[in-house]
């Protein structure tokens, strides 16, 4: 006998024992079309809504300078007012205090390209220059395989100040100084600023990208173009370094539709 047979008769005898001498028909349960559960209704998405367009990604926001210093229409003479400014600045006390010297600028205020570097270093503090140490000699070698000479550029750094011991500039420095690199920005109105290193293009472009990553492509700050590649002081270090740099420099002539004299 199965086990299902033996448990039905010990059912049997349990319910006589009980006495029940009858168990009664029950109607299998049967749900008509109407009763039977529902599956849950699917969400399903408007026609409205399949039919709207996905919003495209808003385009980068272009940067705009924020000088407070008016630019009169003189250039020189704007230079030299906000030049005098930067002398008298004392926002940075450390750096106020150990500096030899300001260094604010120099070159063409009618010119349509501005380099921008990082900070003054022990020469520059001495001279009052910027770009006149190792790191400045080769650039004045690169202006030159450009067709260029200095004085047909404009040429400054993020701080006018040299930091203790050549080091980075901070934020607070940065920021402290922007005014009056905003104030150049405004006067030399340059078609092109190219930003030499890391320091210069994350600064002047509120970014933390990798330098080698804002290659070879322009961004925009104000009416400028601006073309980030590696700085001068860098190339010492790394020489392979040169070749890229090189590549920068033919991308900046192109689009002014300007050819090296080397190849031309």
């Amino acid at each position: 006998m199965s086990d299902w047979n033996r448990l039905s008769q010990q059912l049997l005898r349990d319910c006589q024992s009980a006495g029940l001498s009858h168990l009664p028909r029950v109607a299998p349960l049967v749900l008509d079309s109407d009763s039977r559960p529902k599956p849950p209704p699917s969400v399903s998405t408007p026609k409205s809504q399949e039919s709207m367009p996905k919003k495209k990604a808003a385009p980068t926001p272009v940067l705009q300078p924020q000088p407070k210093f008016e630019p009169t229409g003189n250039r020189e003479q704007d230079l030299e007012k906000l030049a005098a400014c930067v002398a008298d600045c004392i926002r940075c006390p450390e750096l106020a205090k150990t500096r030899t010297q300001t260094v604010f600028g120099v070159g063409d205020p009618q010119t349509k390209v501005m380099f921008l570097g990082e900070a003054p270093g022990a020469d520059e503090d001495k001279q009052g220059e910027p770009f006149v140490g190792r790191a400045g000699q080769l650039l004045n070698k690169i202006i030159a395989a450009c067709g260029w000479t200095r004085e047909e550029l404009y040429i400054c750094n993020i701080l006018r100040c040299r930091p203790p011991g050549n080091r980075t500039p901070n934020e607070t420095e940065a920021a402290n100084c922007r005014e009056y690199l905003d104030g150049q920005i405004a006067v030399v109105d340059p078609e092109y600023i190219v930003c030499w290193g890391s320091c210069a293009a994350q600064n002047l472009l509120a970014t933390k990208e990798p330098i080698g990553r804002m290659r070879q492509r322009f961004f925009q700050y104000g009416n400028a173009k601006v073309l980030c590649t590696y700085h001068p002081s860098y190339l010492l270090r790394n020489p392979a370094a040169k070749k890229p740099v090189w590549e920068d420099m033919k991308f900046l002539l192109s689009d002014m539709g300007l050819t090296p004299p080397s190849e031309s």
